[in-house]
């Protein structure tokens, strides 16, 4: 198959175009409910960038762990802004929810926005010491929390605090994409698309669920396989599900998704 052809969501899916303007409205409305009960902290700064931000939204009453989601777009696109209200099923099951921000290749490298996901978990766990911390992360996102638990990634004490990753529709071996259209803007080369591979680094002892649509494209799901056959990990392929909706499930505090994160 052509390799363009091949990681093309955008192509895949019918009214591709509808998802993400729908996010930002949506995102857009939650943060105004969040912050009109003072349980949004918007703009938090991990770092000297003004895309290296986080918001950090937080739930009624009592706070049972802190999860951070971190989005996707290719590393090329998007920012936090577009998917605050999918936090909502984790703040109704009494979870913080931290969302960070990054800066977008071509301007720096995906081995920059590792390390700068890297600092956003860091400070996140910061703001909230103490409590458990689950990762999840949506298509770029799911590589992005997936490299967390790579070696030397994350401070020790950070990492001893992860109870769960879940890495949703990842790219998790980064080697395919270096004959694609997309890497005009990563700029891949040989040596950083292995070290920015989850699927090449030893598997973490942190439980790892890797979670992909059953409807993605075939690439997708093997990438998400890959992931659980290196790292021996869980794998779920969500019946009827395709890129842009298989996070939908975030929003809903009692589907199969959320109670598995937070487990």
């Amino acid at each position: 198959m052509d390799p363009d052809a091949a990681y093309d969501n955008q192509a895949h899916v019918p009214d591709s175009d509808r998802y993400p303007p729908a996010w930002s409205a949506e995102a857009e409305r939650f943060r105004k409910r969040m912050g009109a009960c003072n349980r949004a902290r918007l703009g938090l700064m991990y770092g000297h960038g003004t895309r290296q931000a986080m918001d950090l939204f937080t739930p009624v009453g009592r706070h049972e762990g802190l999860a951070v989601f971190v989005h996707g777009g290719y590393w090329r696109r998007f920012g936090r802004e577009q998917f605050s209200h999918f936090a909502d099923g984790l703040i109704l099951n009494h979870w913080a929810v931290a969302m960070p921000s990054y800066d977008l290749c071509p301007r720096v490298r995906v081995s920059d926005i590792t390390r700068q996901v890297a600092a956003a978990v860091s400070a996140a766990a910061r703001e909230l010491p103490d409590l458990p911390i689950r990762l999840v992360g949506h298509s770029a996102g799911g590589h992005l929390v997936a490299r967390m638990l790579c070696p030397g990634v994350l401070p020790a004490d950070v990492v001893a605090r992860i109870e769960h990753v879940m890495p949703i529709s990842p790219v998790s071996d980064l080697r395919p994409l270096m004959k694609t259209r997309i890497n005009d803007d990563l700029k891949l080369v040989p040596e950083e698309a292995e070290a920015e591979s989850p699927a090449l680094c030893p598997p973490p002892r942190t439980r790892v669920t890797a979670w992909v649509g059953a409807e993605e494209l075939p690439a997708f799901v093997e990438q998400a396989r890959g992931l659980a056959r290196a790292w021996s990990c869980d794998l779920t392929e969500a019946p009827g599900r395709h890129h842009f909706d298989v996070i939908d499930d975030l929003l809903d505090p009692e589907s199969q998704m959320v109670g598995t994160l937070l487990s």
